[in-house]
């Protein structure tokens, strides 16, 4: 029985369970806290395998993810890295933010997301039959991307494709609901929101509000917080640092909630 709450939005679920069961690598693609890494770690419950997640940046190499040699006092060992635990022992390897890798260290998952189905190790010179319950999915956000930093389309044609965005109101207030205990015209109200700043398109913002970020203000609130107050910390001060913009969002959460 899964513990983790997760809201179907659209057909993922069912579409991940099939590329489960026929062994497809999954590529998630959406905006920061929208709901991808809670969706993995969803369907890592309710398919019964474990999730072994892997943050991704410009200094992972390809030692973080196969293995390593260490030594101890017994001399030199080898030490699996999480994406060969999960092809040893099955489960799924899951890459956040997959762009934000070396192109060096991400074709060692060329073998593993095609028909082959195998990790070679170099250093070891041992090659790895996946095991049938392993599974690669690799997750980015869209809006990061430029002309450095994108997958290639050879690279992107090894996978099935999800698209996530943020919630529709309704789900979202559930989400919200759910997630902090707020009561529903908090939520109604923190949605509304969220919904006017990621219309807003003369600002300098980078990103939009997340789901993340209207649970946070909403476990303020329910924690006593003044409401107005627990929107500038969650909300506004997490989307800018300029000036201009902050008087944007303080003004538009005004309208909503009295300081």
């Amino acid at each position: 029985m899964s513990q983790t709450y997760y809201l179907a939005q659209s057909n993922e679920v069912e579409l991940f369970e099939a590329s489960a069961s026929m062994n497809l690598p999954v590529l998630i693609k959406g905006p920061t806290g929208c709901g991808k890494t809670r969706f993995i770690e969803y369907m890592g419950e309710k398919l019964g395998r474990d999730v072994y997640t892997v943050v991704c940046h410009d200094d992972l190499s390809a030692a973080d993810l196969v293995g390593r040699h260490l030594i101890d006092e017994n001399g030199t060992y080898w030490q699996d890295g999480p994406l060969t635990k999960a092809v040893r022992d099955g489960g799924i390897c899951y890459l956040d933010e997959i762009i934000e890798a070396r192109k060096d260290t991400t074709v060692v998952l060329h073998s593993l997301a095609d028909y082959r189905r195998v990790l070679p190790i170099d250093r070891t010179g041992e090659v790895i039959e996946a095991h049938p319950d392993f599974m690669l999915v690799v997750s980015y956000n869209p809006g990061y991307q430029n002309v450095l930093k994108g997958m290639k389309p050879s690279t992107k044609q090894r996978f099935i494709s999800l698209e996530f965005n943020y919630p529709k109101p309704d789900v979202e207030q559930q989400v919200i609901i759910k997630e902090s205990g707020v009561d529903e015209e908090t939520a109604v109200k923190l949605v509304s929101i969220a919904s006017e700043i990621r219309n807003l398109s003369d600002t300098d913002i980078q990103e939009a509000v997340s789901t993340r970020l209207l649970v946070y203000a909403a476990k303020l609130i329910v924690k006593g917080f003044n409401p107005y107050q627990a929107c500038i910390h969650t909300i506004v001060q997490s989307l800018s640092d300029e000036e201009e913009v902050l008087e944007v969002l303080e003004k538009l959460i005004k309208l909503h909630f009295q300081e």
